[in-house]
């Protein structure tokens, strides 16, 4: 058995994983034959966006690099009997995906929402974000390190809502994939998929605004706000 390559948690997210569709199949074709630095390339190509779906679905604290290391092993165990028909990142994510909810499973963990604390930085912060429904969300038109600002708060304000709400936010607004993508990894189809983001963003932007609310109304965040 291979050596599956460690992860290192809090790698920064990317858009889209790195390389052509037939170069990828030559990746699997090698690592079905045994090759294991064929195997180490793909999780190297992955691994930016296996984290960021899991460690956006896990809850904080938990063992986010523990779970992408059982998915990259059972992904390696099933490797030969991967369809090279289909894409291998699709198929590895879904693995994730479904490693996270046997977690949950195990933990007997409920998909209850929890406490986090924001500081009043952050909060002036949130203050100076637009208030539509694409302002928590949205990245466009700012630089890198705003970006990772709004990175950071979405990550905060995530952490509140269920596992399924969270997993599907993380896949669309922070790892980059596509409805279709999402479908594929869910098993759900492109409506539904399109439905429940709807539904996910709305219950984002009303922990967004219900925690800005919270926060403004307390004595002691008006005067560090400047508001008497």
């Amino acid at each position: 058995m291979a050596n599956v390559p460690k992860m290192a948690v809090g790698m920064p997210p990317t858009r889209r994983a790195t390389g052509n569709a037939e170069a990828e199949r030559e990746l699997v074709r090698r690592a079905q034959a045994g090759d294991q630095f064929a195997y180490e390339e793909l999780v190297r190509i992955h691994q930016p966006r296996l984290l960021a779906v899991i460690g956006g679905i896990m809850r904080r604290g938990e063992d986010v690099e523990d779970v992408a290391q059982q998915a990259l092993l059972k992904a390696y165990l099933s490797l030969r009997r991967f369809d090279l028909r289909s894409a291998f990142g699709t198929w590895l994510y879904k693995i994730a995906v479904n490693e996270c909810w046997d977690y949950f499973r195990k933990k007997k963990v409920r998909p209850l929402v929890y406490e986090s604390s924001l500081s009043d930085e952050q909060i002036r912060h949130m203050e100076g974000l637009p208030e539509d429904r694409d302002g928590v969300l949205s990245h466009s038109g700012i630089d890198a390190a705003r970006r990772a600002e709004q990175r950071d708060l979405l990550d905060r304000l995530l952490i509140e809502l269920d596992e399924q709400d969270r997993a599907m936010l993380v896949m669309k607004e922070v790892a980059g994939f596509t409805v279709e993508e999402i479908g594929d990894v869910l098993e759900l189809n492109t409506n539904t998929v399109k439905v429940r983001l709807f539904r996910a963003r709305g219950r984002l932007v009303e922990v967004y605004r219900r925690r800005l609310k919270t926060h403004s109304a307390k004595p002691s965040a008006k005067r560090k706000l400047g508001v008497e």
